[in-house]
């Protein structure tokens, strides 16, 4: 992406009117960023659901000084840019409709390994989730997945901590900008966390870490993973927003039991009650509904299946695509492979016939 063009989308960002939804659409309609702000206030408003009071200021001079700005703090930073239509952005996170245009990364941040979870829960955690955040990420670690968390006191930091002990991967998605870290207790983390992963974040370098920045941050963390895990939780807080999101966003959801009378556990056991999240006592159960297998990490994928199976233009396309992108959704097989959902659905029915992929929860599915 170039110069203009990270500048005008850093410009669209920073409209207070316009979202990440509306942002999406006014690229869509424009074909760039740039091409927004070379357009016409009567052509942009004939945009459905786009009205005057959303682009009111859509032209101000004082939008364009302020990105030119960052963009200055953000090249001199080493801080990188992910534009949600680039290779390099999230890839379950590029589908979520409400999923930022832009990322700001710091770090080694290698998004290209398919197995990511995301664990969150309470603040307050006890020594019985300090515990089995050590306990699951040490039965994890032979799979190597990437850790995302929100560095907060807490579980965040009890898991981010146990990854790193391991050698795995951890990135911090923080609600603020990457010029600082909160709590400022857990800077001293940061070498650790940028040597293997780094940190993640959708707001400028004048972003203070306001509650309502959580709370929007979260969604990035439900997206961007495979599957969110709640290790303890109170009846009411981020982590059942995050989990809620994750659930929205047709992603696996897990939350860690306790006992009925221990408070911290009351989200969680709620999770587990209202059918919200499977019950999680072990990595085993993760790796079991996921349909992760240690085994077949070591075994070569079996490309020798194509010598004996026949398969059609459109299975073949959708195989390869599966065999170079791992597990992925029903819908993302669809959009990647520009071919309609039902279309999709019956030829992975025939493809699962033939043994050559497999179903698994969620809606995903992936080349045996």
């Amino acid at each position: 992406m170039t110069e203009p063009e990270i500048i005008a989308a850093l410009r669209l960002q920073n409209i207070p009117n316009i979202g990440d939804v509306t942002a999406k659409k006014l690229i869509a309609h424009c074909g760039s960023p740039t091409a927004i702000f070379e357009d016409k206030l009567h052509h942009l408003l004939k945009i459905d659901g786009i009205g005057k009071m959303t682009l009111k200021g859509l032209f101000d001079s004082i939008h364009l000084e302020e990105a030119q700005k960052e963009f200055e703090f953000l090249s001199k930073a080493d801080i990188s840019i992910s534009y949600f239509m680039d290779d390099g952005y999230p890839a379950r996170l590029k589908h979520c409709v409400d999923g930022p245009i832009l990322l700001f990364q710091r770090g080694n941040i290698d998004l290209n390994y398919q197995k990511i979870i995301s664990v969150v829960g309470t603040r307050n955690v006890t020594n019985y989730g300090t515990s089995f955040c050590q306990q699951f990420i040490e039965e994890l670690a032979p799979l190597n997945p990437i850790i995302v968390s929100g560095l907060a006191y807490g579980v965040d930091i009890a898991v981010q901590k146990a990854a790193m002990d391991h050698g795995l991967q951890t990135i911090a998605c923080m609600a603020h900008g990457l010029n600082q870290i909160y709590p400022k207790v857990h800077a001293k983390y940061r070498s650790k966390i940028e040597r293997n992963g780094g940190f993640m974040t959708e707001f400028w370098s004048n972003s203070q870490p306001n509650r309502e920045n959580f709370l929007k941050r979260n969604r990035i963390i439900a997206g961007i993973s495979e599957a969110t895990i709640v290790i303890e939780s109170a009846e009411k807080g981020g982590s059942l927003v995050t989990a809620d999101l994750a659930h929205g966003y047709n992603r696996e959801v897990f939350a860690v039991p306790g006992r009925a009378t221990d408070k911290w556990s009351k989200g969680c056991n709620d999770l587990i009650k209202y059918q919200k999240a499977h019950l999680l006592t072990s990595a085993a159960e993760l790796i079991y509904l996921l349909g992760w297998d240690i085994e077949a990490e070591n075994q070569e994928k079996t490309v020798q299946k194509q010598l004996f199976v026949e398969l059609d233009e459109t299975e073949q396309s959708i195989y390869s695509y599966l065999q170079l992108n791992g597990k992925q959704l029903l819908d993302t097989v669809a959009l990647e492979c520009n071919l309609p959902i039902f279309k999709v659905s019956s030829t992975l029915l025939n493809m699962e016939m033939k043994g050559v992929i497999r179903p698994l929860p969620g809606k995903m599915f992936e080349a045996v």
